[in-house]
């Protein structure tokens, strides 16, 4: 007997299951990958009469079979995992088609308890549902609930411990029929499946030969794999009944299935489970909201509207934390400086660690202030209502309009991933679309690429943040779109498929919610700052650090100073200090000219240094896009992670700053520096934003097109895309100002 009890949250998209799982776990979740795939499931903790909740938080899918792999992912869990209860959370306001789903967990025989959300939604609408009614005719207990407010959890918790603690409890799979020639066919294959033992350790006879019937991909592999006679002679009576179906009623087994489901659905809602009473002319509050937000005029401005709002909030009220921020690493930074002697350890502290890492934790006010936004915007439904608008663009550059949600979660508007974005495109059918939106969201503003805008915009642009970033917005929306376009009329030339979407009903966003969802994708930076980037940072350090200077150059630097040191009174400093002297004017002469030796000693060794040298050989080619060798070893580091590009020019300008009286701010280090200007500036942004793909994403589009060649494409194009664009800004850029 276990100890807990391990729960399994399953429902459609938009159904609230993610809003109840953070109600029942709050900040104890867990995240990671299924074995075997890289769709995300959430696991969490929970606490209830004495007993302890293992809750996990299945992909959203709309059925158990294999058209997709979070379809797959929710159902192995379920029939491998074997949880002892499983929460099926319904949508109140859309009940028929929720409860497909619903059947499907009865015909598999699992521990169903009905989670009835939005209550509150569907008696706005004029909907009522009993309950207690819908529990007898489904056989399996329901529960209304609100789970953005938390109203019913009790009452749910209990029945979900009440069914936990049944042990006794067996898998009892409800026998739909689907017409009399389905049927037929069942009662053939089941006693096959069963005498032959066919997969019967993990799926229901009777289920098994349902998912054959439908095709499934996934059944029919394993089906062949465990008794390739078997599994064909069930192939050959499932062809029959095909054909039979396709010359008597024009349609395939699946379709026929699907309409006996809703059928049965249906018989259950009209027994006194489901009333509708409202004017058929009233529009919901969603429908008239939308009249408005999804207007095709009136929709695109208000989009831009809204993301504009977004980055002057981000800007506006994230720039005292970002101070402090930088304060505290300046003060650190000191501290160390006083503290540790001279030598290789102390040089890593400050330039690779403090400098390096701290400048990519510097930006994590922003990075917070930017999800909390996106995610009020996921929360009350209007990214949804994006992607509608977004389908028609997206048509003209031969996309469809499932593209959209890859685009905004790799950061379509700021502070995305492009890996889960790589990984978005599954749910597209046509594979030439499929490959066009893999290879082109990697040109979204993801999460890495945030602070480095920040950093650049603030330095050169501070006057005008929001607009800039809003404009970097645009840019990337413009180019990945052109970049699909080129694709599709080229090596992936085809016509776009229809695109279908459901649009949720706008919900106002729990605070709880919005916090959770904001703390998880900030600790993901904050995490990745403080390993992945760490690591590099220190390699990078090392690699700007070694070899020294040879001892020709270091005497040389060390003659400079004992002859600046000769122009002025022998121990004139030493006893300035012991008197307690204020520093005159010729004391300030001293310090800076020996400051300025000092500089560019660091600078020469810099240039010496394996990653200097580096630098040095791409300035031939990098000059005409303006890049200066610090900026290219930086931009070399960004092919592993963009975020390394802050910590790389934070631990160049550290070791070889040229400026006696530089800010420890690499904002003001990079604009005291010669080597930049706006115009230099721009350049440098337009490369970070289009070059290659960050090496796990390359790792994912690898792994998601199943070839290396559309990986190492998707780095070559994008550099080279980058780079003329970059060539292009720096040109015209500088022919303009003179």
């Amino acid at each position: 007997m276990r100890d807990s009890i391990h729960i399994a949250l399953a429902g459609n998209p938009n159904a609230g299951k993610t809003t109840l799982f953070n109600q029942l776990t709050g900040a104890r979740q867990h995240v990671g990958n299924y074995p075997g795939v890289t769709v995300e499931i959430k696991t969490g903790i929970c606490h209830h009469q004495q007993s302890k909740l293992v809750v996990t938080d299945l992909p959203g899918t709309y059925s158990l079979t294999a058209y997709s792999v979070e379809e797959i992912v929710a159902r192995d869990f379920l029939v491998n995992e074997k949880p002892d209860v499983v929460v099926n959370i319904v949508d109140a306001s859309n009940l028929e088609r929720n409860l497909y789903l619903t059947c499907q967990f009865m015909e598999l025989g699992v521990p169903v308890i009905i989670a009835l959300n939005m209550i509150d939604v569907a008696k706005s609408r004029g909907i009522n549902i009993d309950a207690e009614k819908l529990s007898e005719l489904m056989r399996a207990p329901v529960v209304p609930i609100i789970a953005r407010s938390g109203k019913g959890m009790e009452l749910l918790l209990d029945t979900v411990v009440q069914v936990g603690r049944d042990r006794e409890k067996q898998w009892v799979p409800l026998h739909l029929s689907y017409g009399e020639d389905l049927d037929q066919v069942l009662e053939d294959m089941t006693p096959m499946i069963r005498d032959g033992r066919l997969l019967t350790d993990t799926y229901p006879p009777r289920w098994t030969g349902l998912k054959i019937l439908e095709n499934d991909d996934q059944i029919l592999d394993r089906a062949m794999r465990a008794d390739s006679e078997l599994a064909d002679a069930l192939v050959t009576r499932s062809e029959e009944v095909t054909r039979h179906l396709q010359t008597t009623v024009d349609a395939y087994p699946e379709a026929v299935i699907a309409d006996h489901r809703y059928g049965y659905i249906k018989s259950i809602l009209r027994q006194g489970v489901f009333s509708q009473i409202f004017d058929v002319d009233r529009l919901y509050a969603s429908d008239r909201i939308d009249k408005i937000v999804t207007h095709r005029f009136l929709g695109p401005l208000i989009m831009a509207a809204v993301l504009y709002a977004l980055y002057s909030v981000t800007f506006t009220y994230s720039t005292i934390p970002a101070g402090w921020l930088e304060s505290f690493f300046a003060v650190l930074s000191e501290m160390v400086d006083q503290t540790l002697p001279e030598g290789p350890v102390k040089s890593m502290i400050i330039s690779g660690v403090i400098d390096g890492v701290g400048g990519v934790l510097g930006f994590v006010p922003i990075i917070m202030f930017m999800f909390f936004g996106i995610a009020i915007l996921e929360d009350s439904g209007y990214l949804a209502r994006v992607a509608f608008m977004m389908d028609r663009v997206f048509r003209f550059f031969g996309l469809h309009g499932s593209s959209v949600m890859p685009f905004i979660v790799s950061g379509g508007i700021a502070g995305g991933c492009a890996v889960p974005g790589v990984m978005a495109t599954r749910t597209l059918r046509s594979p030439k679309e499929r490959m066009a939106t893999l290879l082109t969201v990697p040109f979204m503003n993801c999460g890495a690429k945030l602070p480095v805008l920040a950093l650049l915009i603030g330095a050169f642009f501070s006057s005008h943040q929001a607009r800039y970033m809003f404009l970097a917005t645009l840019l990337s929306w413009s180019v990945a779109l052109m970049a699909a376009k080129f694709l599709r009329s080229t090596v992936l030339r085809g016509e776009p498929t229809p695109f279908v979407m459901e649009l949720p009903p706008y919900r106002f966003p729990t605070f709880k919610g919005l916090l959770i969802h904001t703390w998880e994708r900030t600790w993901q930076y904050i995490k990745k700052a403080g390993t992945v980037i760490l690591g590099i940072s220190i390699l990078l350090w090392a690699m700007m650090t070694y070899p020294g200077l040879p001892d020709d150059r270091l005497h040389e630097f060390a003659r400079h100073k004992a002859e600046i040191m000769a122009a002025y009174p022998q121990n004139f400093a030493e006893e300035a200090a012991l008197v307690g002297e204020e520093r005159t004017t010729e004391m300030e002469e001293l310090q800076d000219k020996l400051l300025l030796v000092e500089n560019r000693q660091a600078e020469a060794a810099l240039r010496h240094s394996i990653a200097g040298r580096m630098g040095i050989a791409l300035e031939s080619v990098s000059r005409y896009a303006g890049f200066d060798w610090r900026t290219n070893i930086a931009l070399v580091g960004g092919f592993a992670a963009k975020e390394v590009i802050i910590s790389t020019l934070g631990t160049a300008y550290s070791l070889g700053s040229v400026d006696p009286e530089e800010s420890t701010s690499l904002k003001d280090r990079l604009r005291a520096d010669k080597n930049w200007n706006p115009v230099v500036a721009l350049g440098v942004l337009a490369f970070i934003m289009f070059y290659a793909p960050c090496f796990v994403t390359v790792v994912c589009i690898a792994r998601e097109s199943g070839s290396w060649k559309w990986a190492w494409f998707s780095m070559g194009f994008n550099t080279i895309f980058a780079f003329l664009l970059a060539i292009l800004i720096y040109q015209v850029g500088t022919f303009i100002t003179g």
